[in-house]
């Protein structure tokens, strides 16, 4: 075990760099978004980093961040074709997106622990999806629950 925790040690230093580059680009999105509703290129792009992050995050067992990519990424994806992203709306992600990142800061970075009260990802989520007109919106089915496994619990 203590070589996976050095492994994941070694690892996240990288992947942080790499997450905050990923939360920018997503963010430069969302200005985007404010100046020019609704356009496609700068949705289609937020969602390539949401899912990218996603990915990076899951690889270090951070479940915390890659599911809460991948609910945002769900709720951009159902509602890009028929939802206006309204200012309220675009200010909902925001707030999400500010969360990720004070998230992404306070990981452990010798551990990977991030001790989270679930509470707030999941208003921030139900706010987002309720201003793009998701206000029945659940997590899918195959979506863990908000928390994180350590590196070295996931490689067991």
């Amino acid at each position: 075990m203590p070589n996976d925790r050095k492994e994941w040690a070694q690892r996240f230093p990288d992947f942080l760099v790499e997450a905050e580059t990923l939360l920018a680009k997503s963010e430069e999105c969302l200005s985007h978004l404010q100046l020019i509703s609704n356009d496609k290129d700068a949705i289609d792009c937020m969602l390539s980093t949401l899912l990218k992050l996603a990915n990076k995050a899951d690889a270090l067992a951070l479940v915390a961040v890659s599911e809460f990519c991948l609910h945002l990424h769900g709720l951009l994806t159902q509602a890009q074709d028929h939802v206006d992203l309204h200012a309220q709306a675009l200010d909902a992600l925001k707030d999400c997106f500010t969360l990720m990142a004070w998230q992404l800061e306070l990981v452990d970075q010798s551990t990977g622990q991030l001790s989270l009260d679930e509470s707030e990802q999941t208003s921030l989520i139900e706010a987002f999806a309720f201003q793009v007109g998701q206000s029945q919106f659940q997590p899918p089915l195959s979506a863990k629950p908000l928390s994180l496994v350590s590196y070295s619990e996931r490689q067991a």
